[in-house]
């Protein structure tokens, strides 16, 4: 193996002896990057190859080394490029999904829905009460048309009724909204 790494770095020669380099050195190395990568194969042979392009580089570096093997020097190399990767990646804010990116569009109109919210509830408090107890039951709180009668004391058609009743008349009162509360 000396004899490889005295000759890297000249042309077309250098590329065989780099392919050597990989069959001989590449699967240990990439068991040492995948457990430095916590199971990650594609940054773990990401890190293999700029391994092998450090070597390439570096013939001198390969050659100062009298090893019966360059697989210590190659090891080296491989620890310290995983080290710098992951304190690259600490380093750097964690990237986000679609997931994430959909819920920043949806806060980035909170001002839009506050608003509407102030228009609603001044649009609520134009009703008659019986028909603001109603939408405050089923609307506001979540009760079925039972529980709303039951907590209201009335029937539970009448609920239906003024449920009925209530958003109409929101409608004309906020004639922007009417697509919402169909």
């Amino acid at each position: 193996m000396t004899a490889v790494t005295t000759t890297i770095g000249r042309g077309t020669t250098a590329e065989h002896e780099l392919a050597q380099l990989q069959r001989e050195h590449g699967r240990p190395l990439f068991a040492l990057l995948l457990r430095l990568c916590d199971g990650d194969r594609q940054r773990a042979e990401d890190l293999v190859q700029e391994t092998f392009v450090r070597a390439w580089q570096h013939p001198e570096a390969l050659r100062a080394h009298d090893f019966t093997s360059v697989r210590p020097w190659l090891l080296t190399v491989a620890r310290r490029l995983a080290i710098d990767a992951r304190r690259a990646r600490q380093a750097r804010p964690a990237e986000v999904g679609d997931a994430v990116l959909e819920n920043a569009r949806v806060c980035a109109d909170h001002a839009e829905r506050s608003a509407a919210t102030l228009d609603v509830r001044d649009a609520v408090k134009t009703l008659t009460p019986e028909h603001r107890e109603v939408l405050v039951q089923v609307y506001f709180r979540g009760a079925s048309v039972a529980e709303a009668a039951e907590a209201l004391g009335i029937p539970p058609g009448t609920v239906k009724s003024r449920a009925y009743y209530a958003l109409r008349a929101l409608r004309r009162v906020l004639p922007g909204y009417a697509a919402d509360l169909r």
